[in-house]
């Protein structure tokens, strides 16, 4: 867990350093950097995936609490450069809801993958997620700062998802996993939804 906390607050530090030092001028870093930051957390279909890859990560517990979230970042930044280099790749946008359905599912059915499976699984799903980030960046933003930006939205979308996850072991044995499954579900039926065009 601490290196998780280690992790999120140098991926912090490096995105803002550029943004503070383009503090005023409204272009190139800054620009950047805020529509990078706001494009995962104002996308409902991002910010349910990636919040529950951080519950994922939180069931299956050990190593998988930092090595998940950490493989869904470095796989999203990878998919996030063949989109801003403008590389197709099909059928994102269905890749995406269906990370939200497979995510989701897997929560509320507390499935205890292997690690590496696990790790596999979000990298997936983060290749969709990633060239969708950076297939719709900005034209006149800043590409490093643009991808420091979601990088750091979909780090911190990851704790708190593992923060939901420890908030929901500390209401016990038989409430904490019910509640658990119950957002699982919320989530995978969300999933369905977003593929149906109705969310």
């Amino acid at each position: 867990m601490r290196s998780l906390f280690r992790t999120t607050w140098v991926a912090a530090a490096l995105a803002l350093a550029p943004s503070l030092a383009f503090a005023h001028t409204g272009v190139g870093d800054t620009h950047g950097f805020v529509h990078g930051f706001l494009h995962p957390v104002t996308g409902i279909d991002h910010v349910l995936a990636m919040v529950t890859v951080g519950v994922f990560a939180w069931q299956l517990g050990g190593r998988a609490l930092w090595l998940v979230p950490a493989s869904f970042v470095i796989v999203m930044a990878l998919g996030g450069a063949t989109g801003m280099a403008g590389v197709g790749l099909p059928f994102v946008e269905f890749g995406i809801a269906l990370s939200v359905i497979v995510l989701g599912a897997m929560v509320a059915l507390g499935v205890k993958a292997p690690l590496a499976a696990g790790v596999g699984l979000v990298g997936l799903f983060a290749i969709f997620h990633g060239h969708a980030h950076g297939a719709e960046m900005p034209e006149n933003a800043a590409g490093l700062a643009y991808g420091l930006g979601f990088v750091l939205a979909t780090a911190l979308l990851h704790l708190a998802g593992v923060g939901l996850g420890f908030a929901t072991g500390r209401l016990g044995d038989r409430k904490g996993p019910v509640w658990l499954r119950n957002v699982g579900a919320a989530v995978c039926i969300s999933g369905f939804a977003l593929a149906l065009g109705a969310l």
